[in-house]
C-alpha cells in the first residue's frame, strides 16, 4: 500500500513509519522540515494546498498525525499553536483528499484520549464517554484539551471526501522506547527515584503498547465498517500508583518518591509543561475495538512494561 502520513515525525510518526516500511509498505511523510536525501519526504506547512498533495491522489491509506505538542504551558501563545496546528492541518487534508482525481480509501486522523472527562468511576468507551458532561470538578484550564480534541474531531467530519473512509483515533499514550517517545521520559523519571504516586495517585492513566496501536491501525484499515472516533487504548486503564510501581519493578528501582498536588504543580511549572498531563484521570477503554474482536498482544501494563524495558537502549 501507499500510505501518506502528514506529521509523521514525531516520536509515534517514527515509529509508525518504521514499522510500515519493514512490512514492505510505500510510505511518504510530509513534514515541515523534510529530509533532502529522502524522496519520501515531502515540504508542506500543515495549513495550505500545495505540491504536496499530490501525494495523496492515487494513494491507499493518509494517516494524520499532524498537532504541535501539548507538552507545554497552556499560555495564550501555546494554546493558539495546538488548536491551529489540528485543525488548519485536519482541513487542509481534507481539501487535498477532496481534490484527488483517485483518492484514498480511507483517511485515518489523529485525535487524543483526552477528549474524555477526568473520571475515576468507570472507564469511557466511544457510546458512553463523557465528554464536556461537567460532571467531575476539575480546573477550568483542563478543559482546553477537550475543546482541542473536539474542534480536531469536527474539522474531519465536516470533510467533503464522499470517496474516502474517515476514522477519529482517540489515542491514549503510545508506548514505545524510541528515543523521544512518552515512554522513555517516563523511565528517566524513575531511573531518578522520582516515579512515584503524584497527589492520590488514584488518577487513571490510558496507554497503548506500540504493537497494538500498529495493529489497531491496520484493523481500521481493513474493516470498512469502521468510520468515526474509535478508542486506541488498552482495555485496561490502571491509577498512576500502579502504573508507576509497575515500571519500577520493571527497571528494578526501588524507590518512587511521591509527589502532593503542590508539589506536582510546582514541578509541572520548571519542566514548563501542565498538570492536566499528570493529575487528569484518563480512564478510557477501547469499546468499538473490542466488540469488532480486536485482539491485544498487551492488554496489560505489567507485561507491556516488561517487553519495553527489555528493549530500552
Amino acid at each position: 500500500m501507499k500510505i501518506v502520513i502528514p506529521g509523521g515525525t514525531g516520536h509515534v510518526g517514527q515509529m509508525l513509519c518504521e514499522k510500515l516500511t519493514a512490512m514492505g509498505h510505500h510510505v511518504v511523510v510530509l513534514s515541515r522540515s523534510p529530509r533532502a536525501d529522502d524522496p519520501n519526504s515531502i515540504q508542506w506547512d500543515g495549513k495550505t494546498i500545495g505540491q504536496w498533495a499530490n501525494s495523496l491522489d492515487g494513494s491507499d491509506v493518509v494517516i494524520n498525525l499532524a498537532g504541535r505538542t501539548v507538552n507545554c504551558r497552556y499560555n495564550a501563545t501555546n494554546r493558539k499553536q495546538m488548536m491551529d496546528s489540528r485543525v488548519d492541518s485536519t482541513r487542509v487534508v481534507g481539501q487535498a483528499i477532496a481534490q484527488c482525481e483517485n483518492p484514498p480509501q480511507v483517511w485515518l486522523q489523529m485525535s487524543t484520549a483526552t477528549i474524555y472527562d477526568h473520571r475515576l468511576d468507570a472507564g469511557n468507551d466511544e457510546e458512553s464517554g463523557w465528554i464536556g458532561a461537567d460532571k467531575t470538578d476539575y480546573p477550568e484550564s483542563w478543559k482546553l484539551s477537550v475543546e482541542i480534541a473536539k474542534a480536531w474531531e469536527r474539522e474531519q467530519e465536516v470533510a467533503d471526501t464522499p470517496a474516502t473512509r474517515k476514522v477519529a483515533l482517540r489515542t491514549a499514550m503510545v508506548m514505545s522506547p524510541i528515543k523521544g517517545s512518552i515512554f522513555g521520559v517516563l523511565s528517566n523519571l524513575v531511573r531518578l527515584r522520582l516515579g512515584g504516586s503524584i497527589a492520590s495517585g488514584n488518577q487513571y492513566v490510558s496507554w497503548i503498547h506500540e504493537a497494538d496501536f500498529v495493529a489497531a491501525i491496520f484493523h481500521l484499515i481493513n474493516d470498512e465498517t469502521f468510520t468515526g472516533p474509535v478508542n486506541l487504548a488498552s482495555p485496561n486503564p490502571l491509577p498512576q500508583k500502579d502504573f508507576t510501581s509497575h515500571m519500577r519493578n520493571a527497571m528494578n528501582v526501588s524507590v518512587g518518591l511521591p509527589a502532593t498536588k503542590w508539589m506536582a504543580t510546582i514541578g509541572a511549572v520548571v519542566m514548563q509543561t501542565e498538570t492536566e498531563l499528570i493529575l487528569k484521570s484518563r480512564r478510557v477503554v477501547p469499546g468499538r475495538l473490542l466488540a469488532s474482536g480486536f485482539e491485544f498482544q498487551f492488554p496489560e501494563w505489567n507485561a507491556a512494561v516488561k517487553e519495553l524495558t527489555s528493549r530500552m537502549g
